[in-house]
């Protein structure tokens, strides 16, 4: 038995050399203009087979690398629409520097068509970072992405929405990084010119050891450049947030004189950066009248949970006065679910 797993390692490890070899070979190319589109194969112990999609945009001329990923949560369609359709648009003979697409990175979550998980191995790949090499097929995903594309990165853009039961304020978002003042002074400019009407911080208290287990996490936590887009929501393409994507990845790009297709910034960013987390303790209905934009009162009642014969098992009050930036908007809930997120400023948006 021992030898059979020792057996199954080896050849996962030589799977992942020649996956690695693969990509580093297209991405040192020296040839310019060019595309090179990857499949690069994972397959695990338990005999999981899959393959991450990579396309590598190296322009005319030589400049920055600004990475994009998206289905990461494979439910999360905008992200994945606006992803294939930059790829489509955008010209390589028009492009300085190198866009490295990952269009979808949780295959086994978009075509099994689950939120949060792949159903292969029950893992969230937003949970799985930095990963195991010798994991299963998603920790194995979160590995290749953390010792491949993120240390190549000069900025990393990882694209998501609201999933199949959230309901959603589209917004951009950074990590408020102390310790990497530099990095997080540019995530914060390209935030800001995004287009986004809602700039989010999030506090950083992450140390080197700690498991970053967020995909943009992992890339701040190594140094790079990071943010977020969210966009989209409850499982269906809304044209508006793909063009919010896009339009968001032509700023940021043209502010680093990468690409340029400038689209003209229409209100002044609201910045937001205290956030508060409302959970369910109970399994059961849920219900309430608020939509994610709502502003919100402290202590206010924004839902309640019933059992199947209508009995109210729990209410939710607020716990800060701000604005709703997503939140639960299907009825099943279980213990331990984000009810919504309450957000507000702690300092005046100047």
């Amino acid at each position: 038995m021992l030898k059979r797993l020792l057996s199954v390692l080896c050849i996962i490890s030589i799977h992942f050399l020649q996956s690695q070899n693969e990509f580093k070979s297209s991405f040192e190319s020296t040839k310019r203009p060019s595309k090179h589109n990857l499949k690069i194969a994972v397959s695990d112990s338990l005999g999981n087979e899959g393959y991450l999609p990579i396309s590598i945009f190296k322009g005319k001329a030589d400049g920055p690398v600004f990475t994009i990923v998206a289905g990461v949560h494979g439910f999360e369609y905008p992200p994945i629409v606006a992803t294939q359709q930059l790829m489509q648009e955008i010209h390589i003979d028009s492009l300085s520097g190198t866009i490295i697409f990952i269009p979808i990175a949780n295959r086994g979550s978009f075509y099994n068509r689950t939120p949060f998980i792949n159903p292969v191995d029950g893992i969230n790949l937003n949970n799985a970072f930095p990963g195991n090499i010798d994991g299963t097929i998603t920790q194995q995903l979160a590995h290749l992405i953390t010792t491949n594309i993120i240390p190549v990165s000069d900025v990393f853009l990882d694209i998501h929405g609201g999933d199949a039961p959230e309901d959603l304020l589209p917004f951009i978002c950074y990590y408020d990084n102390k310790n990497r003042p530099e990095q997080t002074q540019q995530a914060k400019q390209l935030s800001e010119i995004s287009g986004f009407e809602y700039v989010v911080s999030y506090p950083y208290a992450l140390s080197d050891e700690d498991p970053a287990k967020y995909v943009f996490k992992q890339a701040v936590q190594d140094g790079k450049t990071a943010l977020s887009i969210e966009s989209g929501k409850l499982g269906n393409v809304q044209e508006e947030a793909v063009e919010l994507v896009k339009n968001g990845v032509y700023n940021m790009l043209t502010d680093m004189k990468m690409y340029n297709k400038k689209h003209v910034l229409k209100k002044k960013p609201i910045r937001l950066n205290d956030q508060v987390y409302i959970r369910s303790n109970k399994k059961g209905i849920f219900y309430s009248s608020y939509k994610a934009g709502d502003s919100v009162q402290k202590d206010a009642v924004v839902g309640y949970t019933t059992d199947e014969f209508g009995t109210i098992l729990e209410e939710y009050k607020a716990s800060k006065s701000g604005i709703i930036l997503y939140m639960l908007a299907t009825p099943p809930i279980n213990k331990g679910n984000t009810v919504m997120c309450i957000s507000s400023f702690l300092e005046e948006n100047k």
